[in-house]
């Protein structure tokens, strides 16, 4: 039995159609005892992302950005986000769209991108799937300042930290963007070893 086998849909209503959309869904799901139950979930319509960690081999370093964000204020952060560098697909492919999102936000004109995984991030309501890369950067391949673009509201500061520094952020709190933080892991256990 596959779960499309268990999940019978009911109802989707959209309640809101802005910067993502909203939805709500009734539907009807076989429980592993095999009693149907209903169930109601809301969930945030979200385009898939990717995103990347630039990282310097021989210099032990990373690129990490820094930026405003409104949800985590909201929830009583009180600080700049230290996050990767990351973005929507917008229907492009996940490879081509880091690519740009990195040069726009980081100033990198980065060449060869390596996929390490994909994860969702917030599977409980969004519906956003992850890409995550990563790639070498050397200091020519700063093309710009970058910092986003300001028509879409980015206000971003590039970072270029030490492994061992980035990771001690991890561990005194002053990095908690899981982007960064799963990227970073996965340099400190495959890259930087």
């Amino acid at each position: 039995m596959t779960i499309s086998d268990r999940v019978r849909i009911k109802d989707v209503r959209v309640l809101s159609d802005g910067w993502t959309t909203l939805k709500s869904t009734t539907f009807d799901y076989r429980r592993a005892n095999g009693e149907w139950q209903t169930q109601h979930r809301e969930t945030y319509e979200r385009d898939n992302a990717a995103a990347i960690l630039p990282y310097n081999r021989a210099g032990r370093t990373v690129i990490l950005v820094r930026q405003f964000r409104l949800p985590a204020f909201i929830r009583g952060y009180d600080d700049l986000l230290i996050e990767a560098a990351a973005g929507v697909l917008d229907d492009a492919a996940p490879e081509v769209r880091i690519r740009a999102e990195a040069e726009e936000e980081t100033g990198y004109r980065l060449h060869d991108v390596h996929k390490v995984f994909e994860a969702f991030m917030s599977p409980g309501a969004i519906t956003e799937k992850l890409h995550f890369f990563v790639a070498e950067y050397e200091p020519h391949m700063r093309v710009s300042a970058g910092g986003g673009l300001e028509h879409e509201g980015e206000d971003i500061e590039v970072l270029e930290l030490s492994i061992d520094e980035a990771l001690a952020m991890i561990a005194d709190g002053r990095i908690i963007d899981a982007k960064a933080i799963m990227l970073l892991q996965y340099a400190a256990l495959h890259i930087f070893r």
